[in-house]
């Protein structure tokens, strides 16, 4: 829970800071300028292209200082808020869920395995999701998946309260909710393409989303147990299937219909599966998702053994709670401070250095650190994330548009299905060598592998007109897809057969 770093995507719409020295809007001249969302400042708009879009060789206008604004020209967006309030709704009913589940097992069952294994089915049925039901996110008008999504996940957690609801049931149940959840979570992520467009505004309300994440994992298993102290595990469970239609209603009344990406000719999981293939078969947008991948496989490493590291140190619980806090706090802090007060151009820049050094903190761990370096070095690594703000929109301009809820999915399952066999794997390491052994090798592996992938997307970046369409946000807050750009440049001829695209959580 992210165009090279020097220079924007040949061909895309520029980002506000780099509009200036490009020069250039894609998309051809359709009429009239179209004006800007109310509030939001006119540099965040600048070089995204629009219905009305100017002629390709129009200069954009110069930005100004005031172009660094922050979050919040993003809360200026209608849509964006409701988006930002069902994710909110959801990721508390989500927590509560997994942990009065965990609770419940327990109680009836009185085993840590099938207690444990609650935990595990939220990761493990992500491939699944991701893999053979992608293509929901593109066959169906988004806001319909979207609310299909939270009732089907309200509906499944209903089953759960229902009192004598077998053990096999419960976690039945609980796979189904991992199942939904990547094609929801794709589906949202591409639905913010279209109401933020794919430049700066795009960035920064994804790496909000990522922020509240983030501060559930800090303050939500805390209310969660608290809640538990007042009710029963089973009603819990009735707060989760109120915030999924809460969130279903926010998204149902405060987003806008949009029409369906690609048409549904075959059968779903086999175009579903065909849409993987042409999403992998592209090297820049398989070299994007790996940049993405691989440093989350390497970064959950300490966490997963943070409890036996704890241990090692004779910190008790309180330490092992501050083991767990310190990634988070530092992703939370690196996100916040690369949105708000770096420019676009600046993180574009940043990008692939990052990618390259976020884990080398690990490495620290060899000198047999006290709990507090070993706290230093985890935010240090957790601030490093912030590389995503720029890989963010370098994937969402190199997808096709017909593929982007797809590609958005296919990323989503892929995340959690990499950071679930890091732990697996992290914990088998550390049987033969050890905790700081383990967590140092992972550092070292980790961005060796890391600087491979930022070499061979140097050499992935694309010299012509862009795989889609720059959008940027209409005059009522959401964005208008241009018309299609031919994609001539580096990468093209790794596509499956296509000169040019199809356009169309």
């Amino acid at each position: 829970m992210p165009d090279t770093p020097t220079e924007p995507p040949a061909g895309r719409t520029t980002d506000p800071a780099t509009a200036a020295s490009t020069g250039s809007s894609s998309g051809p001249s359709t009429g009239p300028s179209t004006a800007p969302p109310t509030g939001l400042p006119a540099e965040l708009t600048a070089g995204q292209a629009t219905p009305g879009a100017a002629a390709a060789n129009t200069p954009s206008p110069a930005p100004s200082p005031a172009a660094r604004t922050g979050y919040g020209p993003v809360f200026a967006v209608p849509e964006f808020r409701a988006v930002f309030a069902a994710h909110a709704f959801s990721l508390l009913g989500l927590v509560v869920s997994e942990i009065a589940l965990s609770v419940l097992v327990y109680d009836l069952t009185g085993s840590p395995l099938l207690s444990a294994l609650t935990f595990a089915l939220g990761f493990l049925p992500y491939l699944v999701g991701g893999t053979f039901l992608a293509g929901v996110a593109d066959r169906f008008p988004a806001r319909r998946v979207l609310v299909v999504c939270d009732l089907v996940c309200a509906g499944c957690v209903a089953v759960m309260v229902v009192p004598g609801a077998p053990i096999a049931v419960l976690l039945a149940m609980r796979a189904a909710l991992a199942v939904v959840s990547p094609v929801f979570q794709g589906t949202r992520t591409a639905t913010l393409a279209d109401v933020l467009g794919d430049g700066e505004l795009f960035v920064l309300g994804r790496s909000l989303l990522r922020i509240v994440s983030q501060s559930a994992l800090l303050t939500g298993y805390g209310l969660g147990g608290l809640l538990l102290t007042v009710v029963s595990p089973r009603h819990a469970l009735l707060v989760t299937v109120g915030t999924f239609l809460v969130s279903a209603l926010t998204l149902r009344f405060g987003t806008r219909r949009r029409p369906a990406r690609a048409a549904g000719g075959q059968a779903l999981v086999r175009d579903s599966l065909r849409g993987a293939r042409r999403v992998l078969a592209d090297r820049r947008v398989l070299v994007l998702l790996l940049l993405f991948w691989v440093p989350s496989a390497f970064a959950v490493v300490p966490e997963a053994l943070a409890a036996p590291y704890a241990a090692d140190l004779g910190v008790g619980s309180t330490g092992l709670g501050l083991l767990m806090c310190a990634l988070p706090v530092g992703t939370i802090a690196g996100e916040l401070f690369a949105g708000s007060r770096l420019r676009p151009a600046t993180r574009h820049r940043i990008t692939l250095p990052l990618v390259c050094v976020t884990l080398l903190p690990y490495l620290g761990y060899a000198l047999r650190p006290g709990l507090g370096w070993s706290l230093v070095l985890l935010v240090a690594a957790g601030a490093g994330s912030a590389y995503t703000l720029g890989l963010d929109q370098w994937f969402v301009r190199s997808v096709p548009e017909d593929l982007l809820g797809r590609a958005m999915t296919l990323n989503t399952a892929g995340l959690m299905t990499v950071q679930g066999l890091g732990m697996a794997l992290s914990g088998v390491a550390a049987e033969f060598a050890g905790v700081r052994a383990t967590v140092a090798g992972a550092g070292v592996l980790g961005a060796a592998l890391c600087v491979a992938l930022a070499v061979a997307a140097r050499r992935t970046e694309r010299t012509g007109p862009p795989a889609r369409a720059g959008r940027g946000p209409g005059a009522d807050g959401s964005a208008e897809r241009a018309p299609a750009a031919v994609s001539v440049g580096r990468g093209t001829e790794t596509r499956d057969g296509a000169d040019h695209d199809v356009t169309g959580r």
